[in-house]
């Protein structure tokens, strides 16, 4: 679904001469916030909830004043198509782009869709987060199982891969059209979590042969997932985005969440400011403000989970963090070969899965 902000001046505000440049950040920065304001606005291409985002942009306008925010929430796909397709009309677009696919955030980036700007912030992130001073991780969101508390009860849940696949095994007649998880060939970032499971460990493929015994609800995006799992249609998804599972298990006490103890995947939502913006200077405020310990702080109450260190969140251990990097090995995924490769060994397993008695 998408949705518009468009949060713009209200008659009768009085704008500040100049807004307060923020603690540390250099001199330079004064002349940045007046080409900001003089540019009136930003406009952001994004797929974090647009309901998430209102309070971070409400501070942010509360910063800088005479700032207005236009934020598109789109899917992820649809990002990468309206980049590509307004570059190609030259016609105004995005300025600041913020997606969770990775990888195809990674291609815009290396397709010559970005421009490169060092953040004061920079120095603040793990080198994980940043590439070529172009594409920065915002956020660091753990990759989860979730489980219907009901139809799982406490002694089954499974904590790591090898007990998920051996619940599977175990219970797979019970389990028969209540497992789900993103289909890879619908969804970017179920591409993407896959990809990086098979990457960690060769057990990946074990694991989701049990899957496809069970005859799977293959999902595009994630709410029919977690929507499955309240009503109880579906026991236990895989490869779920953990923010939006923690949000919705927040009001829902049948919604369970499990981040596995032998390795979690960190997936981030990687932003960069388009070549072709039209009001770069307010992009770039606007960018600083989502890296800055304020803006983490907002984004983490929000479950979009900070990926600076210095921020308060619920974090887990080093050991179990499996960061995706940002840079160039994600563009390995969206090789046609590989793709097709990858994608056709998935569906004769989903097949075998399907065939088995």
């Amino acid at each position: 679904m998408r949705m518009l902000i468009l949060l713009m001046l209200v008659a009768g505000i009085v704008t500040p001469a100049a807004a307060q440049r923020p603690a540390g950040y250099p001199r330079s920065y004064d002349a940045l916030i007046a080409a900001a304001r003089a540019e009136r606005g930003v406009h952001v291409y994004g797929n974090a909830d647009a309901t998430a985002m209102r309070p971070v942009i409400a501070a942010f306008r509360r910063v800088y004043p005479g700032v207005a925010v236009r934020y598109d929430d789109l899917e992820s796909r649809d990002i990468y198509r309206r980049v590509v397709a307004d570059a190609a009309a030259h016609r105004p677009g995005a300025d600041l782009v913020w997606s969770s696919a990775m990888d195809l955030q990674a291609k815009l980036i290396n397709d010559g869709y970005a421009q490169a700007y060092l953040s004061p912030e920079k120095p603040a992130l793990p080198a994980t987060a940043v590439w070529k001073n172009m594409g920065y991780g915002v956020t660091a969101e753990p990759v989860a199982f979730v489980v219907n508390r009901r139809l799982i009860p406490p002694a089954l849940v499974p904590y790591t891969h090898e007990a998920l696949e051996r619940l599977l095994r175990a219970h797979r007649t019970a389990l028969t059209g209540k497992v789900a998880t993103y289909d890879p060939a619908q969804s970017n970032v179920g591409y993407l979590y896959l990809s990086e499971d098979h990457a960690i460990t060769r057990d990946t493929r074990s694991l989701v042969q049990a899957i496809a015994a069970t005859r799977p609800m293959l999902s595009r995006t994630t709410g029919p997932m977690l929507d499955g799992i309240a009503a109880g249609r579906i026991a236990i998804a895989y490869n779920v985005v953990g923010p939006y599972a923690l949000t919705r298990a927040r009001r829902d006490p049948r919604i369970g969440v499990v981040f596995p103890r032998d390795y979690t995947i960190i997936a981030s939502r990687v932003a960069f400011i388009a070549r072709d913006a039209e009001r770069p200077a307010a992009a770039r405020l606007f960018l600083d403000f989502l890296l800055s310990r304020t803006g983490q702080t907002l984004l983490a109450r929000e479950w979009l989970l900070p990926v600076r260190a210095d921020v308060r969140a619920p974090r887990l251990s080093r050991e179990r963090q499996r960061p995706i990097r940002v840079g160039p090995q994600l563009l390995v995924n969206l090789d046609t070969i590989t793709r097709r490769r990858f994608l056709t060994d998935w569906r004769a397993i989903l097949a075998e899965g399907a065939r088995t008695p």
